[in-house]
């Protein structure tokens, strides 16, 4: 992996908080994540739009190896600056790039800053790992997630049950939450080898002491399914679309 040759001075963190590097600017919208147990918002995930509400592919196809540490340095700060603006009491989730995090506890140093500044509570903050992110070391990734939680944090890993398997960095070093893939929740309920895959996975985080997110929830049928396996946490177009730059009012369903 390479590394700025800068990378551990104050000049290099003031660059990153700047946005340094980057030839384009972008925004978020926040899609919220439910707790149906207690009927409110548990977190809002921030996630990365173009500056007119374009999609993130148009933001995220522009981040190469030269910008991409600036780039994860300068989501942070944009998305707990944005949610301290929009008032936000529920959790903020931050998807991060673990290939843009070369030490943790100097790489967040940007994060806490602009939580200082905006009156941001860094104890609301989740860190996302979208788990196919091919990494070159799991043990990177696992030291990653330990330094986060050591210092407050909430971890997540997203899409679970896609692409790359995190099984070991589960035995390492467990997140706070599992966000399900929404491959195995589309159509849960009439699908059974779906459903062993998923009870799998809930007793593995019941045994971790962790929570389950299932995302991409889409009909009353896959909510309903995945609420009887005792799942509180939901995000997806049944509840609620991502709202640029605002946060949206969800539906509960019962």
């Amino acid at each position: 992996m390479n590394q700025p040759a800068n990378l551990f001075d104050e000049s290099h963190c003031e660059q990153c908080a700047c946005g340094e590097g980057l030839d384009f600017s972008f925004t978020f919208a926040f899609q919220p994540i439910i707790d149906a147990q207690n009927r409110s918002v548990y977190a809002y995930e921030a996630l990365v739009r173009g500056p007119g509400g374009q999609g993130a592919m148009s933001v995220l196809n522009r981040v190469n190896e030269q910008n991409r540490y600036s780039f994860d340095q300068i989501c942070r700060v944009k998305a707990v600056k944005l949610a301290s603006r929009l008032g936000m009491e529920a959790m903020l989730s931050i998807n991060f790039m673990p290939n843009a995090v070369y030490r943790a506890e100097y790489c967040i140093r940007t994060t806490l800053a602009a939580a200082k500044t905006y009156n941001f509570d860094t104890r609301k903050i989740i860190f996302e790992l979208t788990e196919d992110e091919n990494l070159s070391s799991v043990d990177h990734l696992v030291s990653i997630i330990e330094a986060y939680q050591e210092m407050g944090f909430s971890t997540a890993i997203d899409d679970f049950g896609a692409g790359y398997s995190r099984y070991n960095i589960m035995m390492a070093s467990p997140p706070d939450l599992l966000k399900l893939d929404m491959a195995l929740v589309r159509n849960i309920h009439e699908q059974p080898n779906k459903q062993a895959v998923v009870a799998g996975i809930i007793t593995m985080m019941k045994q971790l002491g962790g929570r389950i997110v299932a995302e991409g929830v889409e009909t009353r049928e896959e909510y309903f399914w995945l609420r009887s396996q005792g799942i509180n946490l939901y995000q997806g177009y049944l509840f609620a679309k991502p709202g640029f730059e605002c946060l949206p009012e969800p539906v509960f369903p019962s």
